[in-house]
């Protein structure tokens, strides 16, 4: 479908669309970019496809009331969105410091978002509209959808749908609940009266009418005096309940009388439907009033890749995806992804390069096997973990495929694969064609893969291979890459900190790290972002799905001696690592030896 112009952002953009009223208004923490990468752009197009007038209210100003009424009152309602990425994870590094550049805004330049950003844009318009229906949604939304601990405060949060004063809440990848939403809006039901909807959650003040539902337990309960070990198994809960086939409604209660109800999740998207998506009329740019100022950084880093998928079986604990896109993958047909490279090579400023093909994980493009998409994927045990399940269906002949088909493209030059590559799933291909052809054709230089980590028990935790299938990937792709006359290189993504590294294990890796010849620039400490697995360890100190106890480190000081071990060829760091080596009783690495890590004094 060809694009016919931006939705407009201003009152004055609505009145030359011809509009005296949005259905919806789309209130958004991203500057306004019409691009498939931003959830934004997706959802209010895909009303607009359904015949409702879309208006963007984009980073309106938090400290002025009269900021959420540009459009006056919507027929419908106003959506709500903190953007692209949770407003705190936005704003604050790991250590809890203030970024200097927000790549969702103007110019890059940080400060046109609050923090909380969904609970501050939904009071203000309800104070400005009290009776406006309102919708959240997005990764902020999903991930805060019951009682979760909340990093930055080091406290435990109600379900943002209670804090925020809306009265409904959209989780995972919105495309089904928000039509369907909408649709019981224009039909003339009150808000209060959608609770029907998969893939929503909203609040009751009643039990009698939700059939069905498993009982979470409450927030009394979570605020008692075994409240972490009560948040550990909440958290099972939800956790075993997020497949779409299988999951069932949820309810957290909480004082006088009040419930968060939490229905199934919604189905993912067929391949016609993610096809139909991404055929949607975007302009792939960001709205032109932020010329000015120099675009929208973020736009840079995807406005010449191609998604191919959604959804991951990988389950990293430390990652949000379960909860969010959920553990079922959706792929286009390759005939969509063709025809959206051949309007890439019409765009102004394409060169010939498309920076990525993939999705959360490149090379999953089916699912993990034929039981997850007909009776949902197990509530007892991993795809892939530490170890891989026995039923687990490796093909990646379709994405060889594709691949194949696009650089064959006339006007194409190159195709990279950017996205992360899953390497024991490769290695458990019988078919060598991907791995073989990824060397050839699609790595610019260095190919970013995540071992993570090396000891057997932190790994175990995130739910991630042993070391050994990343040094036998390793071997293959020096092989390959030599056989191709190729000098290209591998860049591990290490990660200090998560829950259950020790400082014996944050040494054992920088042994690794060591042997490996590797010198790290960046280290990733572990950041406990809402909704993740590894989170709820780090909160609670306890492996939800097995109960066992796990080792965390809290204070600032131990996660600066773990980060420091791994880069430990840094002179700067060599206090820390000698303070590391001399606590776990390791001063053998202290010295001037091949196999120390630091000088002594």
């Amino acid at each position: 479908m060809e694009p016919h112009g931006f939705l407009p952002i201003t009152a004055h953009e609505m009145r030359q669309a011809g509009w005296e009223q949005p259905d919806l208004v789309y209130v958004t923490g991203d500057a306004y970019v019409d691009h498939p990468s931003f959830g934004t752009a997706i959802i209010s197009r895909l009303l607009e496809r359904e015949g409702y007038k879309v208006a963007i209210l984009a980073q309106p100003d938090w400290e002025d009331p009269a900021s959420v009424t540009e459009f006056g009152p919507p027929r419908l309602g106003f959506l709500v969105s903190a953007g692209n990425m949770d407003s705190m994870v936005n704003h604050y590094t790991v250590a809890k410091k203030r970024r200097r550049r927000d790549a969702y805004a103007p110019g890059g330049v940080m400060g046109h978002r609050p923090d909380r950003a969904i609970i501050v844009y939904s009071q203000l318009i309800r104070r400005a509209y009290p009776d406006a229906p309102i919708i959240i949604g997005g990764i902020e939304a999903s991930l805060r959808r019951f009682a979760h601990y909340d990093y930055w405060s080091d406290s435990l949060m109600r379900s943002v749908l209670l804090d925020s004063g809306a009265d409904l809440l959209s989780f995972g990848m919105g495309e089904h609940s928000i039509i369907e939403v909408a649709d019981a809006l224009a039909a003339g039901l009150a808000i209060k009266d959608i609770t029907f909807v998969d893939g929503t959650a909203f609040v009751a003040d009643s039990l009698e009418h939700v059939y069905d539902a498993e009982m979470l337990p409450s927030w009394d309960d979570l605020q008692g005096d075994a409240g972490k070990e009560v948040f550990a198994k909440s958290f099972a809960i939800q956790y075993r309940n997020s497949d779409p086939l299988s999951g069932k409604r949820l309810v957290e209660p909480y004082p006088q009388g009040t419930f968060v109800v939490q229905n199934p999740p919604a189905q993912p998207l067929s391949t016609s439907e993610m096809d139909a998506v991404y055929r949607l009329p975007y302009m792939r740019r960001a709205h032109p009033s932020y010329d000015g100022a120099g675009g929208v950084p973020a736009l840079a880093e995807v406005e010449f890749s191609l998604t191919n998928s959604r959804g991951c079986f990988g389950e990293c604990s430390f990652c949000a995806l379960t909860f969010h896109q959920g553990r079922h993958v959706s792929a286009r047909s390759h005939d969509s992804v063709l025809d959206e490279a051949k309007m890439l090579i019409q765009q102004p400023g394409f060169k010939g390069y498309i920076h990525d093909v993939g999705g959360p994980t490149a090379n999953f493009c089916v699912e993990a096997c034929p039981k997850a998409s007909k009776a949902g994927a197990c509530t007892d045990r991993r795809c892939l973990g530490y170890e891989p399940c026995k039923n687990l269906h490796v093909d990646q002949k379709g994405y060889t495929e594709l691949l194949r088909k696009l650089r064959s493209l006339p006007g194409i030059k190159k195709v990279f694969v950017r996205s992360g590559v899953r390497y024991d799933y490769a290695m458990l291909d019988d078919d060598p064609s991907f791995l073989e052809e990824l060397v050839l054709h699609h790595v610019s230089g260095q190919l970013k893969v995540a071992p993570e980590h090396v000891s057997e028990g932190v790994l175990t935790r995130m739910g991630k291979p042993p070391i050994s299938a990343y040094e036998r990937f390793a071997k293959r792709f020096r092989e390959l890459s030599k056989r191709a006359g190729k000098k290209q290189y591998l860049v591990p993504y290490l990660m200090s900190s998560h829950p259950g590294s020790t400082l014996s294990d944050a040494i054992e890796l920088a042994e690794f790290v060591r042997d490996m010849g590797y010198n790290p620039e960046q280290v990733q400490d572990f950041y406990p972002t809402p909704g993740t697995l590894s989170t709820a360890m780090y909160y609670t100190g306890i492996d939800p799905l097995s109960g066992e106890e796990v080792y965390v480190a809290r204070s600032p000081h131990e996660k600066a001696m773990q980060r420091a071990l791994i880069q430990y060829r840094n002179p700067k760091n060599a206090r820390l690592v000698r303070e590391a080596l001399k606590r776990a009783g390791r001063t053998d690495l202290i010295g001037r030896s091949a196999k120390c890590l630091v000088k002594d004094r």
